[in-house]
């Protein structure tokens, strides 16, 4: 998920089912840019999403991947802008014809900053980082798989899956390599990557360093700093100002004319993974009921609300697919606005007379908007909505953690997480035999084509059953100074990497 904004990881939410993905959409990569440059500069990075801390396995939200993934930790594979997987710090790797036995070759010349060498002992330490008690990162339920972790040499990593995992792959793309013997890594790093971390300033700054010792390409940058502001009016100031030189991710869409009529700007439009939804507890009364959830569903105009919070921008979505997964189909047909139905589907629900919820809402953008437009549109059906305002840590303790909600706003960053309504334990609580069934069988699959095909009649059993109301799709809108190239368009799953970007003097 981008999920929450503040304090979750990207990972938190995330599973994908493919060794290889299909490519992001249409355009780079990276803003394109050539000419000279200073290899000595400066980036300023503007961004909303400070970390809560910097391990992204103890609820460093996605602040934390967005600074940190691939610029200061890297992993065995490495997803791309693009959203491909590549390898990273494994050279090779092969898999037992069975599909259980995955043993992993590591690059040579890799150091941690702290001068360490990268050993098999860090990468099996860092798995089992991964999946261990006190884990708060989304991996953790995927590389439950994994039911040994050996290290027959100083190079070698030999994972023993429990089951068959047509994601394993993909999944180690999101598993930051940490130094076994690091230590207080809530406020610290130890990784591999082309940057250090050299101060983290809280409610301000984090400023990350080239690394001298980097075993791959050197930043083409001197330094990143990464600036935190509590509002997008804020960071477009800042960016007006030249206090910033790019905008991760633009929230404030009513800014962009002023971005787009000057010369000295450039607006991308990316493609983005990031949906908002209404998040129904699907164990709790009225929610329980199908018809109830495809009435509210119903009874909300999704364009309307798209519309009022992004301009011409963003997307229609009609499930957790989005256009970018192979086993997307566009649904938005299926519990379609239509206040009528959603009335008829009340009263054959027995509450001809409406019903009363409170929607736990966080408070920040565009969450408190999405809230009372969606307040104001149940009313004509005769729902009341009470909408309770709660911090980004308040959600993550009463609904992530202790399922204590009728209903949520949220929102989910990741590519390919459908495979979550397959989990009857998740925050929302859909439980489907069926759809179980059909996500197992999906991972055990022998090829994407398969897996596709099974996942795309998961996402219509999802949309069908209202399994949540998926309200609409983010744009990815980055907005930079024309003397910046070389950064990231999309933004997938809220990373952000800073060591192509090029700044000219």
């Amino acid at each position: 998920m981008r999920f929450p904004k503040r304090p979750l990881s990207a990972g938190v939410l995330t599973v994908a089912l493919a060794v290889t993905l299909a490519a992001c959409g249409g355009g780079s990569n990276s803003a394109s840019g050539s000419g000279a440059y200073d290899k000595d500069a400066t980036v300023n990075i503007g961004s909303l999403y400070e970390p809560q801390n910097l391990d992204n396995t103890a609820g460093g939200g996605q602040g934390v991947t967005e600074a940190l993934n691939g610029n200061v930790y890297e992993g065995l594979f490495k997803l791309t802008d693009k959203g491909k997987v590549e390898k990273l710090l494994a050279d090779d790797y092969k898999v037992s014809d069975d599909g259980l036995t995955y043993t992993f070759t590591l690059r040579d010349g890799v150091k941690f900053h702290s001068g360490k060498k990268l050993t098999s002992e860090d990468v099996k330490y860092s798995l089992e980082k991964v999946i261990a008690k006190d884990s708060q990162s989304a991996r953790k339920s995927n590389l439950e798989v994994m039911k040994d972790v050996t290290t027959p040499d100083a190079k070698t990593v030999k994972v023993t899956l429990s089951k068959k995992s047509i994601s394993f792959v993909y999944n180690l793309s999101y598993v930051w390599i940490i130094n076994a013997d690091a230590e207080n890594l809530k406020i610290t790093e130890d990784g591999t990557g082309p940057y250090q971390l050299k101060k983290w300033t809280r409610g301000s700054a984090l400023s990350l360093d080239r690394f001298a010792g980097y075993w791959g390409t050197a930043a083409k940058n001197k330094q990143a700093v990464f600036h935190y502001y509590k509002d997008a009016t804020a960071l477009n100031n800042a960016l007006q100002t030249n206090a910033v030189d790019v905008v991760t991710s633009e929230q404030s869409p009513d800014a962009l004319d002023q971005f787009k009529s000057d010369q000295n700007y450039k607006v991308n439009d990316g493609n983005s993974t990031t949906k908002l939804l209404l998040a129904f507890n699907d164990k709790a009364k009225p929610f329980t009921d199908v018809k109830v959830r495809q009435a509210v569903s119903a009874a909300i105009d999704d364009k309307k609300l798209l519309e009022s919070v992004w301009g011409g921008y963003g997307k229609q979505i009609g499930s957790m697919a989005v256009p970018t997964d192979p086993w997307y189909e566009d649904l938005t047909d299926v519990n379609a606005h239509d206040v009528a139905k959603a009335k008829k589907l009340l009263k054959e629900a027995g509450h001809a007379k409406g019903f009363s919820f409170t929607l736990d809402t966080p408070n920040y953008d565009p969450h408190p908007t999405a809230a009372t437009f969606i307040k104001s549109q149940l009313a004509k059906v005769g729902i009341t909505v009470k909408i309770n305002t709660i911090t980004p840590d308040e959600w993550y303790t009463k609904v992530y953690k202790n399922h204590d909600f009728t209903a949520t706003l949220q929102e989910h960053v990741n590519d390919r997480d459908l495979v979550w309504y397959g989990d009857p334990d998740f925050y929302w609580g859909y439980d489907d035999k069926q759809v179980q069934d059909w996500v197992e069988k999906a991972e055990q699959a022998s090829s994407t084509s398969e897996q596709t095909e099974i996942l795309k009649k998961v996402n219509r059993k999802t949309a069908e059953d209202a399994a949540s109301d998926w309200l609409y799709l983010y744009p990815q809108i980055v907005v930079a100074n024309t003397k910046l190239s070389g950064y990231p368009l999309n933004g997938l799953n809220s990373q952000f990497f800073a060591y192509d970007i090029k700044k000219s003097s």
